[in-house]
């Protein structure tokens, strides 16, 4: 078995305990290999930066990513005129990294974050409610 973990945003708590909620992404191998991915919790057992820090020293808070596009295509099948192309399963991944000198990052995660948690977040979910039920009374 072989996979990677890809979080989704930074360490928050979960039934009273540190955890990360992230993409986890699987190759089972056997007769028939097996590719998965799901949406996980992870608990979190220690912080530690990346560097070893001189002693007595605070480590470095480096910022999380921010998840800016996950986009998974089917398989595509296109005939444009006579040349037909096949393309398999597309997954891309778009994040953000904020930090000193990544000034795209920054900006990003900043738009990323402008509606995190304010009252605005449950206004545009009712505008949205009402606009869908508008378009499908339209369309009947």
């Amino acid at each position: 078995m072989a996979g990677n973990f890809k979080p989704l945003t930074t360490a928050v708590t979960s039934g009273g305990r540190l955890v990360v909620r992230g993409t986890l992404n699987m190759l089972i191998r056997g007769d028939v290999p097996v590719r998965t991915s799901q949406v996980v919790n992870l608990p979190v057992k220690s912080i530690t930066s990346g560097a070893a820090a001189p002693a007595g020293a605070a480590a470095a808070a480096v910022p999380a990513a921010c998840q800016i596009l996950n986009l998974v295509l089917g398989p595509l099948h296109l005939n444009l005129l006579g040349l037909v192309i096949d393309l398999n399963q597309v997954i891309l991944n778009i994040t953000a990294q904020p930090g000193d000198g990544n000034l795209l990052g920054n900006l990003l995660c900043a738009v990323a974050g402008l509606l995190d948690g304010t009252p605005l977040t449950g206004l545009l979910g009712q505008l949205s409610a009402l606009l869908n039920s508008i378009l499908a009374i339209l369309n009947q």
